[in-house]
């Protein structure tokens, strides 16, 4: 077997490859070991990535009869592009909106540099030209909870025990205080509400946070991934955080025996002790439901995060710091909230 070394500018290790000696140097062969290798999100992101790159992988096989990786062109890769922009349904509707069709090109572009870094396309990387559209370069800010919003789901989320955790049951307990229920977690849900709101983390970087990142003294978590991130918590989410810890966490974590802050409630029978996105979901829908709070998800509360940032200081890069953005137009973006607030100025002159 021959073997190649991955040197990777985003990576502090080298992946190495092992290729057999029938080698075929087909782009299934090296799916396969991109997931094996490269890619770290969570199962839910690993699903849509590996459906979008099979669809790809069906279309370039139906259009050049093969999938090896040197027939894999540009030509290829803007054929398949157009494809998507232009598959419609039995009533001319496209099947896809752009932000759909920009996420599976994103997950293309990533598999292909990839494999162009272990082992160089002939003339170039094929996806290295393919642009995505304007949609899905710019944020749904306007999305983002107001702070008006904002009050209403930490009020909630502070009265989490008495709305939703201690028993229904009026006839058993009619003249006795009602306890908690078993299964019910209010003060990791409260924390974890507070840990959206009051860092603009997204919902991965709150699932992978663990116990020994959190500094009390300073109110500063770190989330270690390919690359350490920084987010500063406020006064309020610090305490939410050790109220979890100190009340609840300590009865999940004989079960689990992870060093992960928020735990699955140990009556639940299958998993690792690791929460999913669908389960941050769940809380935060349910914290919404009961403030009246309707559209929004917890990637508003990051919006919301950068919206702040941006009314305080004025500052892109300070967004970027606490959001941990790689991009900088990302954080840019949040500039036109400033654009707003001069209009009101002036129309108020």
């Amino acid at each position: 077997m021959k073997n190649t070394k991955q040197n990777s500018k985003h990576n502090n290790h080298n992946t190495f490859l092992l290729f057999p000696d029938n080698f075929s140097d087909s782009l299934d062969w090296w799916l396969e070991k991109y997931f094996e290798n490269e890619v770290h999100t969570s199962p839910e992101t690993q699903k849509a990535q590996n459906r979008d790159i099979n669809l790809f992988l069906d279309y370039m096989n139906v259009q050049t009869g093969s999938i090896k990786r040197n027939n894999w062109t540009l030509k290829v890769s803007r054929g398949f592009q157009n494809y998507l922009k232009n598959q419609t349904d039995s009533d001319g509707k496209s099947l896809r909106n752009e932000r759909t069709t920009d996420r599976i090109i994103a997950h293309l572009k990533t598999f292909a540099k990839w494999i162009h870094s272990i082992h160089p396309f002939t003339l170039f990387n094929p996806m290295l030209k393919v642009k995505l559209s304007d949609s899905g370069k710019f944020l749904d800010i306007d999305k983002a909870i107001t702070s008006e919003e904002r009050e209403k789901l930490l009020n909630v989320a502070d009265n989490l025990i008495e709305l939703t955790a201690l028993s229904k049951d009026r006839h058993r307990y009619k003249d006795k205080e009602k306890p908690q229920l078993k299964y019910k977690r209010p003060y990791r849900d409260r924390a974890i509400i507070y840990t959206l709101t009051e860092t603009g983390m997204r919902r991965s970087d709150v699932i992978n946070i663990t116990i020994d990142k959190v500094n009390f003294k300073t109110k500063k978590i770190f989330i270690k991934g390919k690359k350490t991130y920084k987010y500063q918590i406020s006064r309020l989410g610090i305490i939410a955080i050790k109220d979890y810890i100190k009340k609840e966490r300590t009865r999940d974590a004989d079960k689990w025996k992870t060093n992960l802050l928020f735990l699955p409630s140990s009556t639940v029978n299958r998993g690792n002790g690791k929460l999913t996105p669908c389960v941050i979901n769940s809380i935060w829908n349910k914290v919404c439901k009961e403030a009246g709070v309707s559209g929004k998800t917890p990637h508003s509360s990051r919006h919301a995060m950068g919206i702040y940032i941006m009314k305080k200081t004025g500052n892109p890069a300070a967004i970027q710091k606490q959001l941990g953005h790689k991009n900088p137009a990302y954080s840019v973006q949040y500039s036109k909230v400033l654009e707003h607030k001069l209009e009101e100025i002036l129309l108020d002159r």
